[in-house]
């Protein structure tokens, strides 16, 4: 009997076990899936709003379009006030139609009472009612918006300051506005400022490149070592404000030109702001001359080319004072093949050179061989300008093709020749 009571407790252990092993695994799935909601809903109560999302990508991706911390909260009470005064549906519709910079779009609104009427400046009312406006007044309305828009090119705002202690000059770049748009496409530009302290040329800098605003704010600081005060009043400084263009040269907007004569910095930083003006492109009678040694080598099948002198170049800078150099390429049937140039000479509008370049030539003759020569100014801050440009080849003009003739004919023997730049 008692081994019979033994057995039988052994029998109803594993279904003891068993019992509790599926009630304790009902209890953890049970846990863990209420753990799972837990979390889902902790997220969707932290998902913030769909407009502080997009502010937020907003700052990632164009945090040039924000001038300052002070502006943005400050634009973001401006939205709080108004979005008491908007109804709800509206407010999601503008949400709705922001732009990729996070920008709402210009659209004409209906006015609906007398008050919106009393509002509305004269240029609005002018647009809305062309019915009830005369031609002659109209058409005088159109000339002077174009004429504004074509003789304004914005304004820079900076500051000036020396540092006696350290004996440094302090120049702070803060913003432009107005600028005009330079991409036709998405009508706006992407601007940068060079700045270049005259007349030595010895001190360039440029601002970062702010991407598709027509008002930005740099507030870059600038500070120039090295400079006593009393040699501030015969400095001039330029600034040239450009829009940055990945495929081709960068457009020019304009400059501002400002000499430091009477300007008192003894008492601290100065505030400025200047209108800023067309490009002043001194132009000459032509783009200069170039002399220029070729020989070709029949037997070796090289030609040599020898950069020798140039003269008479154009003053392509407000202070007159260029840095050329040759870029020289070789083609072979409009292929480039080959490129050379020659050193930066500073400062001079009659360089000399003297540099020989040899070049390999693929085929038997020179019917399928041209050289290009670019002068241009060499510039730390920018993209080099072109100051003139030359073609030598069978069908090339003037004398450019005379001396290319006379090199095949005269294998063997050096020709140089000067010859007229053309614009580039």
């Amino acid at each position: 009997a008692p081994i019979a009571a033994s057995r039988q407790q052994f029998d109803e252990i594993p279904t003891v076990v068993g019992i509790f092993s599926a009630f304790g695994l009902v209890f953890s799935v049970s846990l863990f899936a209420w753990i799972c909601c837990q979390r889902k809903s902790s997220k969707s109560n932290k998902t913030p709003p769909y407009k502080f999302v997009h502010v937020l990508k907003g700052v990632d991706i164009y945090p040039e379009n924000l001038n300052s911390k002070k502006k943005f909260g400050a634009d973001d009470k401006s939205e709080s006030k108004n979005k008491s005064s908007m109804p709800k549906n509206s407010l999601h519709l503008d949400l709705e139609k922001r732009d990729l910079n996070g920008n709402f779009p210009k659209a004409t609104s209906k006015v609906q009472s007398t008050s919106d009427l009393e509002n509305l400046s004269p240029k609005h009312f002018a647009e809305r009612k062309k019915d009830s406006v005369s031609p002659d007044s109209l058409k005088s309305i159109t000339s002077l918006s174009s004429e504004d828009k074509q003789d304004k090119l914005g304004t820079l705002f900076f500051s000036l300051e020396y540092n006696f202690e350290k004996k440094a000059f302090v120049v702070n770049i803060k913003e432009a506005r107005g600028l005009p748009a330079m991409d036709e496409q998405s009508m706006t530009s992407d601007p940068y400022i060079k700045m270049t302290i005259l007349p030595e040329k010895k001190h360039k800098v440029k601002t970062r490149v702010l991407r598709k605003t027509l008002d930005p704010a740099f507030d870059e600081t600038f500070t120039f070592y090295g400079i006593p005060y009393s040699q501030i009043q015969d400095l001039t400084l330029h600034f040239m404000i450009l829009s940055f263009d990945r495929f081709s040269r960068d457009d020019v907007i304009g400059e501002v030109l400002i000499p430091l004569a009477g300007i008192e910095l003894s008492e601290g930083r100065l505030l400025m702001d200047r209108e800023i003006i067309k490009r002043n492109v001194r132009k000459s009678s032509g783009r200069g001359e170039l002399l220029i040694s070729l020989c070709y080598q029949s037997t070796t099948n090289t030609l040599t080319v020898v950069v020798l002198k140039a003269r008479h170049l154009p003053k392509s800078d407000v202070s007159g004072l260029s840095d050329p150099y040759v870029k020289v390429n070789l083609y072979h049937a409009k292929k480039r093949i080959s490129k050379k140039k020659t050193h930066v000479k500073k400062c001079t509008p009659n360089a000399v050179f003297n540099e020989l370049f040899v070049f390999d030539i693929p085929c038997e003759g020179l019917d399928d061989i041209s050289i290009e020569f670019l002068v241009l100014d060499s510039d730390r801050g920018s993209r080099n300008e072109v100051i003139g440009q030359l073609t030598l080849g069978c069908s090339a003009e003037g004398t450019g093709g005379e001396h290319w003739r006379e090199i095949c004919e005269y294998p063997r023997r050096q020709i140089a020749k000067w010859h007229m730049l053309c614009d580039g």
